[in-house]
């Protein structure tokens, strides 16, 4: 797992079918830092900080162990200073 802060959000009207209509955010672990994209299985905005999981537990968390994910938001963070 990883902590994770929502940049924004990335639109992506062409993917195929097993993606589904599941938001897709950028995401980084620090300012600065490279950024990833994951899906968003919670509903966050940007500026959330978030709880984000890798490999297999990325495709289960996002719907199934077929779907083509390999980074998922699991969480929102209620309270967190990066520093």
């Amino acid at each position: 797992m990883k902590i994770m802060r929502v940049e924004k959000t990335l639109v992506s009207t062409n993917r195929i079918a097993e993606m589904g209509h599941r938001p897709l955010l950028v995401v980084q672990e620090k300012e600065g830092g490279p950024r990833s994209l994951a899906v968003d299985a919670v509903g966050c905005i940007p500026g959330d900080w978030v709880i984000c999981v890798g490999s297999s537990a990325a495709r289960e968390a996002a719907g199934s162990k077929d779907y083509p994910s390999d980074l998922t938001i699991i969480g929102i963070i209620d309270n967190w200073d990066p520093l």
